[in-house]
């Protein structure tokens, strides 16, 4: 693949961008296209172009649930239109109920004064529309690059790409994935556990329709969701210890199809078709901090979280807005956008409100396993109280929101 660089300008060391964004995931190209489309002088540094999204593909085996937050973000950077007339399933509904005691949250966008509490859509369309959208905002590519090395310096960081080439910009921004080289290149460590499980991922077609509601059931081994697509097929999501996990993805369709009904307790019916399937290993991961001297850390190079409660993506999305908003504000005041001061305020904002997040879902995820029967009881009466308590129901929807 070709270099992509849209403007030869960077390329002299001498020319100091405001912002070096590493890592063209969603939410490092959204970051990028944010910053651009907020006049701030702008490179997406990765080591490789999306491949190209076409309607006639087969959905993409990783969907996300965009939150109103996050699609009122989108529809700010110009690309919801294009994901929204593409190929995305608004749900209305969410049901999450309880495999040993069958206790039962509903959650209704109409409870809320909504139309839709979301949107499930795939990775690579989202990721898709915002890499088409950055030329047109003077976002500077630079891909394929790797970066090898990075140099902080009073003014400026130095970013020192494996073909020798070099990018400076006042501020860095790592959202390099979870396994962050950049956050290792400063020394910021990490904490959390490996949950020794694996998301199974798929699609499946089932006897009864989806209803435009995301369905989830809390089983000992982990939780399952079933997520409506555009189609009106399923997409799953299905948490499982390692070894299951190996065991379930080695079967047959047919097999597949018996153990996922079951396991979904045949709430939209017998399971008529599958997918390929792929697996991913679950961790939780929390930066011990998001800044360093001119650099920032934001999605999963900050926070890798369970996905039981579908927010990953979503909590990256809410640092890209915390992130614009703190460096327009500086900039207004006339100050140094990279200034320890400035960064300072956007990584306590996003460290207090995705650590919360984090270990709330960390939180679930254990109260969930509980087996012991008086657990059990307990947790029942936790959770029909919840679905009663109207106030409460609507602060967690909210919440979840974004709002």
């Amino acid at each position: 693949m070709s270099d992509t660089w849209n403007d030869p300008m960077p390329r002299r060391r001498g020319h100091v961008l405001d912002v070096a964004v590493v890592g063209g995931g969603m939410v490092g190209a959204a970051t990028a296209l944010a910053l651009a489309r907020a006049g701030f002088s702008t490179a997406l540094v990765d080591a490789r172009e999306p491949a190209p999204w076409a309607a006639a593909n087969e959905v993409d085996l990783r969907v996300v649930g965009l939150a109103p937050s996050s699609v009122a973000l989108l529809h700010d950077l110009g690309v919801w239109q294009a994901i929204a007339s593409a190929r995305a399933s608004a749900y209305e509904r969410m049901v999450v109920w309880d495999a040993e005691s069958g206790a039962t949250i509903r959650f209704d966008a109409a409870d809320e004064g909504r139309d839709v509490l979301g949107y499930i859509v795939e990775n690579s369309l989202v990721q898709a529309c915002l890499w088409h959208a950055l030329d047109e905002a003077g976002v500077r590519r630079i891909v394929p690059a790797e970066v090898v090395g990075l140099t902080q310096r009073e003014d400026r960081a130095q970013l020192e790409l494996a073909d020798g080439q070099g990018v400076s910009a006042r501020l860095v921004v790592a959202a390099d994935g979870a396994a962050s080289p950049l956050r290792a290149m400063v020394g910021i460590g990490t904490h959390g556990r490996d949950y020794a499980q694996r998301a199974i991922v798929g699609h499946v077609e089932t006897a009864r329709p989806h209803e435009r509601t995301a369905w989830q059931r809390f089983l000992p081994t982990g939780p399952l969701a079933l997520l409506p697509l555009a189609d009106g097929r399923s997409s799953i999501v299905w948490s499982l210890p390692d070894g299951e996990a190996a065991r379930v993805l080695a079967l047959d369709d047919e097999g597949f199809r018996d153990a996922l009904g079951v396991a979904s307790d045949f709430r939209l019916g017998p399971i008529t078709g599958v997918t390929k399937r792929a697996a991913f290993p679950l961790r939780l991961r929390l930066a011990d901090r998001y800044d360093a001297e001119r650099l920032v850390l934001l999605g999963d190079a900050a926070h890798a979280v369970h996905p039981l409660a579908g927010q990953g993506v979503n909590l990256g999305l809410r640092d890209v807005v915390e992130l614009r908003d703190t460096l327009v504000h500086a900039r207004d005041l006339g100050r140094d956008i990279a200034a320890a001061h400035v960064l300072r305020r956007y990584a306590r904002r996003r460290r207090s409100a995705d650590g919360l997040d984090a270990w709330s879902f960390d939180a679930l995820a254990r109260i969930y396993a509980w087996q012991a029967p008086p657990l059990v009881a307990a947790r029942s009466v936790g959770v029909r109280a919840i679905d009663m308590l109207a106030p409460l129901k609507r602060r967690l929807a909210r919440h979840a929101a974004g709002l």
